[in-house]
């Protein structure tokens, strides 16, 4: 990604922080003046995003690759107030510092632009919330784009920005703080609050993706998931997602697998273990299953959402895959039904899952669930 040469160094430094944006405040204060970022939004090297914010990268949002996402963006804030007393577990460390694929990155480049884009619209007492506070913390699972999301302790004295949402100040709701030496201290919402703002307003496959995240990252302990849900009743749409925190487990390792498994839940086959370790004939561990169904004494029916789609072409990782499937189809009690992100866009793990208990299960629960 390439900038004008004539940013000052320190104001590059920025935009690369702030996934590309910088209000007009920033820029006057290292003396690049209205005239000037006129002329750079004129020749399009620069675009306006709202009222008193520029973005610096000229690619449309939704033309965007990997190749347009700030090499030094501000990193996701993975901590909690509860770090200082408590060491997160190997698992939550592992889960923050996964590799994270092309389509990955350019998403959360996406999600966090939307964040800084409401925080540098209100300025300093803006505290962004919601997905966007939820993009800030790492959470997984909110949608690729998500809209610009702010609170303020005043909100009814300033006016609203086109494009960003300016939300009613929660009464007790906590924030922590976001930022480094560029940025400066920046307030998000606490996990908790950001979770309950968020989660009545995401689609039910997003709501338990992010619940599963925020629980897998550690984020929330299953009191502070309790206490996001006290938070979240009354908020509109939470009654069409109560259910969401019944089922939310931190065993799910991605947001394909939380979609895959609210697919099945809502064909009324939930999976019955999450994870399930699959042993050979040799009895050694030849892999994981994602999700499993009990089908009779040691026979399981086993879901894996891995593959070379999700990989995006890589050979490697399409080798290994038909690998662990051989593996799998040759390990006793286990039979394989293999699913990508194409069965979950089109909403069909769910319906195959449930047809092939409905003819391998001795005794299935079969009662569709609604919601």
């Amino acid at each position: 990604m390439r900038y004008p040469t004539e940013l000052p160094a320190a104001l590059l430094a920025l935009a690369q922080a702030q996934e590309g944006l910088l209000s007009s405040a920033q820029c006057e204060r290292h003396d690049v003046g209205r005239s000037r970022r006129a002329g750079w939004v004129r020749s399009g090297r620069w675009r306006v995003v709202t009222r008193g914010v520029v973005d610096t990268i000229p690619v449309l949002p939704r033309r965007r690759t990997v190749a347009n996402v700030p090499r030094d963006a501000l990193g996701p804030f993975v901590r909690t107030e509860l770090d200082l007393a408590l060491r997160r577990s190997s698992r939550a460390t592992a889960a923050t510092h996964r590799d994270r694929s092309a389509n990955d990155r350019l998403f959360d480049h996406l999600r966090r632009r939307a964040g800084w884009a409401g925080l540098l619209a209100y300025g300093p007492e803006a505290i962004a919330v919601g997905g966007c506070a939820l993009a800030f913390l790492g959470v997984e699972g909110l949608p690729p784009v998500i809209r610009p999301e702010v609170a303020l302790p005043r909100a009814s004295n300033r006016p609203d920005r086109p494009g960003v949402r300016l939300r009613q100040f929660d009464d007790g709701m906590t924030t922590v703080a976001h930022g480094d030496r560029r940025t400066g201290t920046r307030l998000i919402a606490s996990p908790e609050w950001a979770v309950a703002q968020a989660v009545p307003e995401l689609p039910l496959d997003h709501g338990l993706a992010v619940l599963d995240s925020a629980l897998r990252l550690e984020l929330l302990t299953p009191a502070g998931a309790a206490r996001a849900h006290d938070h979240a009743r009354g908020r509109r749409g939470i009654a069409l997602r109560h259910e969401l925190w019944e089922w939310a487990d931190p065993a799910a390792e991605s947001w394909l697998e939380s979609a895959a498994r609210w697919q099945c839940i809502e064909e009324g086959v939930p999976p019955d273990v999450l994870q399930l370790p699959v042993a050979g004939r040799s009895g050694r561990r030849v892999g994981v299953g994602d999700l499993a169904w009990r089908l009779s004494g040691d026979t399981w029916l086993v879901g894996d959402l891995d593959g070379f789609d999700w990989h995006e072409g890589v050979e490697r990782s399409e080798r290994r895959d038909r690998d662990r499937d051989n593996a799998f189809a040759a390990a006793p009690g286990i039979h394989l039904l293999r699913f990508d992100s194409r069965h979950v866009r089109e909403r069909t793990v769910g319906r195959q899952v449930r047809e092939f208990l409905r003819t391998h299960r001795t005794a299935p629960n079969m009662q569709l669930r609604t919601f």
